[in-house]
Parts: structure tokens; C-alpha cells; sequence
């Protein structure tokens, strides 16, 4: 999104990347770290592809200082940065999937689709230690079996880390979240009210992501246009140096005193 909008919608405003400022909501403080990150930023322009991440829990705190609800303000679509999106009505759109808007489901229908040509109609996962462990396998007639799974929660995550590296384990895919039920769970979420359980509280958050509109990523008008406007297709240079980043090691800090904030 950082890229999208730094760059794309600058463009359409006549803009240069250092002229916008991208404030995002997240549901995570970690998003914090990884918006600050070297890779994230443009040293052509001087700014960051996100300059400022705000954790839902710290919006919450902001409208409550302010004495302000969601429902008084007044929504405006003037800058939005994606056409054709959402429901009929121009609000929220989702996807299948977790919750959490993990992808997993989605990146399993499409590489059924174009590795083996077929569609499924639903797909069955397999709970294994917990519901936070799941794995999803599609078996086509005559075709290679496609393998995913899921892994929330650092003890699942080291537990199908661990598996995959002793050869116990082989997935095409796997989707991974640190938090426990994923994002909708996050530590900068929204903290449950006087008498609400964190259950509650989650389940809440479940049932009103699930209530909005699903649509196919990939059929989205919106999304075609961009790649064919911005970044010249799907499988280009550009797209890939726009959409795609690669994670690695950070190095250790002797002292807290030579981090730069």
C-alpha cells in the first residue's frame, strides 16, 4: 500500500512522493518497526513509503480525548486511490479467508486455477494442534496435490518451522502470523470494554469483518487497471520492484543509545 500511494496516487494528484503524508491504521505495533524499515524508503525523495502508523487502540484513544465517535464523521471518497472496489453501495470490500485477511484461501483457488486449470468450490482444512494450525489440501485427478497451511501464534509457528526444516512437513504455502487468531487479535487492537471478555471482544471483530461484501482480489476491476496503467502488467520490473520486498536479519544494536528514532 506504502508504494501505492507514494507513488501511484501521487502521480494522479501531481504530486512527488515527499508531498504526501500516508498515515496508516494498523492493528499491530509491529507495523511501527516494519514501516521504519531501510527498505521501505526512498532515498531519491527523502521520505518513507509510510510516514506515520497509528494503532487502532491509539484512534480509539484519540476520538475519546477528542470527544468525537466513528459515527459522527463524515466519510469522503474524493481520494480514493482504487476504482471498482467494495460493495455496490462504494463501501468496505473483503475477501475469502481468514478473519484476519490472511490470503491463504484466496492463493490456493488461484494456484488451482492456473497450475491445474480447475476450481474448487470449497476448501476443508484440517485442524491439527489447534485452530490456530491448520492446513488446506486440494487433489485433482492425474494432477500434483497443492498443500498449504496456516500458522498463528509464535508457538505454531515455531512448531511448523521447526517440522519443515526436519523434512516432517512440505507445503507450497504457508501463511504466517505472529499473533494468536491472527491480526484480529493484535496487541494494538482495541481493548474490550468494562464486563467484555477478550473472547467477545474478538468474536465481535470476526462477525463484522465477515459481514462485509467479499470479492475475488484478482477479478477486481481496480486492480487491472493498476497494473496496467502503473506498472506496465503483471510480471514486469516494476511491479515487482513496487510490490515485492524480501526480509532478512536485523542486525544486533550494541547499545539502545545508537538506535536513531
Amino acid at each position: 500500500m506504502g508504494s501505492l500511494v507514494k507513488d501511484y496516487f501521487a502521480a494522479k494528484q501531481g504530486q512527488t512522493p515527499d508531498q504526501i503524508y500516508h498515515v496508516t491504521v494498523m492493528p499491530c505495533y509491529d507495523k511501527k518497526l516494519e514501516a521504519s524499515r531501510q527498505d521501505f524508503y526512498s532515498d531519491l525523495y527523502r521520505t518513507r513509503d509510510v510516514d506515520c502508523v497509528i494503532t487502532t487502540g491509539e484512534v480509539e484513544k484519540m476520538l475519546e480525548k477528542e470527544n468525537v465517535t466513528l459515527g459522527q464523521v463524515e466519510g469522503n471518497t474524493a481520494y480514493c486511490v482504487l476504482s471498482g472496489f467494495g460493495s455496490p453501495d462504494g463501501g468496505l470490500g473483503s475477501h475469502l479467508g481468514g478473519g484476519s485477511g490472511g490470503y491463504l484461501e484466496h492463493v490456493m483457488r488461484y494456484a488451482v486455477s492456473q497450475i491445474h486449470g480447475s476450481s474448487v468450490d470449497s476448501l476443508q482444512y484440517k485442524t491439527l494442534r489447534n485452530q490456530d494450525f491448520q492446513e488446506v489440501t486440494v487433489e485433482i485427478e492425474g494432477k500434483r496435490p497443492l498443500k498449504m497451511a496456516l500458522a498463528y501464534g509464535f508457538r505454531n509457528i515455531q512448531n511448523i518451522v521447526q517440522k519443515i526444516k526436519r523434512g516432517k512437513m512440505t507445503y507450497d504455502f504457508v501463511e504466517i502470523m505472529a499473533c494468536p487468531s491472527g491480526c484480529a487479535n493484535g496487541g494494538g487492537q482495541i481493548r474490550p470494554m468494562e464486563g467484555q471478555t477478550n473472547n467477545e471482544l474478538l468474536q465481535r471483530v470476526k462477525e463484522s469483518y465477515d459481514s462485509v461484501p467479499c470479492v475475488q482480489p484478482d477479478l477486481w476491476p481496480g486492480v487491472k487497471d493498476i497494473y496496467e496503467e502503473w506498472l506496465g502488467g503483471v510480471d514486469t520490473e516494476k511491479a515487482r520492484a513496487m510490490l515485492h520486498t524480501q526480509y532478512h536479519g536485523v542486525e544486533k544494536v550494541a547499545s539502545a543509545l545508537n538506535i536513531q528514532w
